[in-house]
């Protein structure tokens, strides 16, 4: 890494907001003989954190792993792991139900215009007031209640919902027939020698509290709600070790990861951002 200095002083600088409590910045390089970190609010690599988005790769991972497999194939309707009641009356747009033609790859790449529960549906202003548990079938139902942005495929564009995660995470478990925190385990977990990674299951599990601006809040249930979207407690440590493996394809092959290479614009929101297969690409720092 050329300036460590540059990104101390990024840090520093980000770590001066009042709206900033703590943080923890590790860096390194792929070969593994580089490392620098800074801290600030007593944090430090083993930390635990609550993953948050960053646990749409782990599910990502997991997809990618299937196909792999031949277990699956991103061009699966979703009719293949769902009944018709689940399906029915989840996507409509402009007069016309979708619903039974949303494959795997919309849900993957944020392309299948599914609203978003928690952003939209009222969850997120939910959580701030208190905490709360959902199922999946409470999620869907929340799902339903709202209308889809564009017909799923549409050429550029991608639209960032939970749900389309809530829906991998289903498929998943459907596949392998083992609840999502165990497929985690030995899909990933395990192999990669994640110990201090997991996902919780219920509130007697450790789950690190939040903020939200100025204030700390502690949301068990709402963080177990998230499963598939990002319900993982990790460590900083461990992160780097997972996204090595990710951007390396150690957990898959590279050219099945290369098939993710497909970027759509994600709603205004978001900001420059776009959509990957699982993952953002931010186009300050790409070519797009």
């Amino acid at each position: 890494m050329r300036n460590v200095k540059a990104f101390e002083k990024i840090f520093e600088n980000a770590t001066r907001s009042p709206l900033v409590h703590e943080g923890f910045l590790l860096l390194e390089n792929t070969k593994g003989d580089f490392s620098a970190s800074f801290s600030y609010g007593g944090k430090d690599a083993d930390s635990p954190i609550c993953s948050a988005s960053i646990g749409k790769l782990y599910t990502t991972s997991c997809i990618l792993i299937l196909c792999e497999q031949n277990k699956l194939s991103l061009s699966d309707p979703l009719g293949k792991y769902f009944e018709n009641p689940v399906l029915n009356g989840l996507h409509r747009y402009k007069g016309t139900e979708y619903s039974h033609k949303l494959t795997v790859a919309d849900l993957l790449f944020q392309n299948s215009g599914l609203p978003d529960w928690f952003e939209e549906g009222g969850g997120k202003m939910e959580a701030i007031k208190s905490d709360f548990l959902l199922t999946f079938e409470e999620k869907l139902a929340r799902t339903k209640k709202l209308n889809a942005h564009f017909a799923p495929g549409s050429a550029k564009r991608a639209y960032y919902s939970d749900f389309n995660f809530d829906l991998l995470g289903e498929i998943i478990e459907n596949i392998t027939g083992m609840p999502l925190e165990k497929v985690f385990k030995d899909f990933l977990f395990d192999p990669l020698g994640l110990t201090k990674t997991y996902m919780p299951t219920s509130e007697k599990d450790f789950i690190p509290k939040i903020y939200y601006k100025n204030k700390s809040f502690y949301r068990p249930k709402m963080i177990i709600t998230a499963r598939a979207g990002g319900a993982l407690i990790t460590t900083v440590g461990e992160t780097m070790l997972f996204l090595k493996a990710f951007w390396n394809y150690s957990i898959f092959s590279r050219s099945i990861f290369d098939d993710l290479a497909v970027y759509r614009k994600l709603q205004r929101t978001m900001g420059p951002l776009y959509y990957g297969g699982g993952y953002i690409l931010d186009s300050r720092e790409s070519s797009l």
